[in-house]
């Protein structure tokens, strides 16, 4: 008398399955529990539509679920606005010292990170005409010749800040 089919080939399959349909299912879970809290419990329909009004979480591509900026942390104030010419570098020898990887403040370069002769380290800025809301930090420094009215952008490859050129425009120094 056979109770149980014990074919290997058989409980693979039934393995992956119970696998596949239990990670559907925490995803399925999760989702639900993140528009219950996020709508304060009030679960109705349109639910993603009272996401957007609180300014949590925006929805791309009709699928996705992307978090914005924290509302118990508001944007810095534009404190001054500078007139500046924007330039990039990269980590190349030809373009720095003998450590291209660090920066002036002592870190990794990253995206994110501006050269700047004028502005003290730390100090964090947006250039708006070229990439919009992004918040850029003064991290390291430029040659002298440049001069204080001058942004120095990094970028990953020699080639990208090659392409970049120069452009005129300004900068928001924000607060903090």
């Amino acid at each position: 008398m056979k109770l149980y089919n014990l074919n290997p080939v058989s409980w693979g399959r039934k393995v992956l399955i119970f696998f596949i349909v239990s990670g559907i299912l925490i995803v399925g879970l999760s989702l639900f529990g993140l528009i219950l809290q996020k709508t304060n419990g009030n679960l109705v329909s349109g639910g993603f539509a009272n996401l957007l009004k609180e300014g949590q979480l925006v929805i791309l591509e009709g699928n996705t679920l992307f978090p914005i900026s924290d509302p118990s942390k508001p944007e810095p104030k534009v404190i001054r606005k500078l007139p500046v010419v924007v330039t990039a570098y990269s980590s190349s020898p030809l373009e720095t010292d003998n450590t291209p990887y660090i920066t002036a403040a002592g870190t990794w370069v990253r995206d994110g990170v501006v050269a700047n002769n004028y502005l003290p380290i730390g100090t964090k800025i947006k250039i708006p005409e070229l990439f919009g809301d992004k918040i850029f930090i003064v991290e390291d420094r430029m040659s002298w010749k440049k001069g204080n009215y001058h942004i120095d952008v990094w970028l990953p490859s020699y080639w990208e800040a090659k392409n970049f050129g120069a452009k005129k425009t300004y900068i928001e120094i924000l607060e903090g």
